[in-house]
């Protein structure tokens, strides 16, 4: 087995503990998961953020939907909204979920400080509150996403890799994720850590929304201060954001391009990795993120224990210490698309080598 199957495998197991799908992690054959939580028709109200990243609805809600139905043999149901990016939109969204009476929710927030009124409604009313992928603020009882100072750690080390002796010769451009966005200021940490005293950060900015155009008016003026030649290499948060920087790059003529990182493993990402145009990404399976947010949801639902899921405790805003199921992520290059999402069946080498350019160079890549 592949060592980044391996790492994956344990990640899945730790995050879904007991889970008979996972029959690969050990459960005992006296009834898994599955089996324990078969009592009830539970009602797990799902809020996801936004849709500029494809993942949302490609990967977590279907697994999450699944694994609850699956949980609850057919009884449970996943009542699901998205908030299209619009924080005030996700706290009326909340409302209704209260209105409907969900058993649990899981909520990734749009702004994780703004949402915190809303936790406390729910709470209040009863409701058990799970945070998914980014650690909502107020009273939530529990966190799962990935390990994200470690994603940015990978990216930080990736963009090194990428550079070689070029490192510590020109300047790099950083492109942060949104400031509402917790999980921003953790990639950020973990890439600082690892580039700090090694690259030369000529311009560093923030993100509003995570939105493509908005790094690519970035990587613009990066491009208008620094000049097309005075760009080593760019720390880019996200591949949506890659997506912009690259076109920002391409218009200004710069060649060859220089590496650009990225993270979630998009369709599109994975595309400009095996075109060069995008150094790497990081894939996150979101298989056992969305597993574990489900296992919670079915146990908080139904007043179970959760601790043998934990293997973290986070720091909240208010000194809160909040308990996590917490995943790593994995780097994905071109020599590392087929053994990561290829293998792992996010995406057939069809649905990525889909023009004549793209299948020449996943011929190069070995993909099969």
């Amino acid at each position: 087995m592949h060592a980044h199957r391996l790492r994956i495998a344990a990640a899945v197991c730790a995050a879904a503990v007991g889970a008979t799908a996972l029959a690969g992690c050990g459960s005992d054959s006296g009834g898994g998961a599955d089996e324990r939580h078969s009592r009830g028709a539970i009602k797990v109200g799902l809020l996801l953020p936004e849709t500029e990243t494809a993942r949302y609805e490609r990967f977590d809600r279907p697994l999450i939907e699944k694994k609850v139905d699956r949980m609850t043999f057919g009884k449970g149901k996943v009542v699901y909204a998205n908030a299209e990016g619009d924080a005030a939109r996700q706290d009326s969204q909340v409302d209704e979920m209260i209105a409907a009476k969900v058993d649990v929710l899981i909520i990734d927030p749009v702004n994780a400080k703004s949402v915190a009124g809303a936790v406390k409604r729910a709470k209040d009313a009863g409701i058990p509150v799970i945070a998914y992928d980014r650690l909502a603020e107020g009273p939530v009882d529990v966190y799962t996403s990935f390990d994200n100072e470690d994603v940015g750690k990978v990216q930080g080390q990736g963009l090194l890799d990428a550079l070689g002796d070029k490192a510590g010769s020109g300047r790099i451009v950083m492109v942060n994720g949104a400031v509402t966005d917790p999980n921003a200021a953790a990639f950020k940490s973990g890439a600082r850590s690892v580039l700090d005293g090694k690259v030369t950060v000529g311009k560093e900015y923030d993100t509003a929304d995570w939105k493509p155009e908005n790094a690519k008016a970035h990587m613009q003026s990066a491009i208008a201060a620094l000049g097309k030649d005075g760009i080593v290499g760019v720390y880019s948060a996200n591949d949506g954001m890659a997506g912009g920087i690259i076109s920002a790059l391409k218009a200004a003529g710069v060649s060859p391009l220089p590496p650009v990182t990225g993270q979630d493993a998009e369709l599109a990402g994975v595309q400009r990795i095996l075109l060069g145009e995008q150094y790497m990404s990081v894939y996150k399976p979101y298989v056992a993120e969305a597993s574990a947010a489900a296992e919670l949801a079915v146990l908080l639902a139904e007043g179970q224990k959760f601790d043998g899921m934990i293997n973290q405790m986070v720091g909240s805003a208010g000194g809160r210490r909040v308990p996590a199921v917490l995943v790593p992520g994995i780097s994905v290059t071109r020599d590392t698309v087929q053994s990561t999402v290829v293998s792992d069946g996010i995406y057939t080498v069809d649905e990525i080598c889909t023009t004549p350019r793209l299948k020449a160079a996943c011929a190069e890549a070995g993909l099969e």
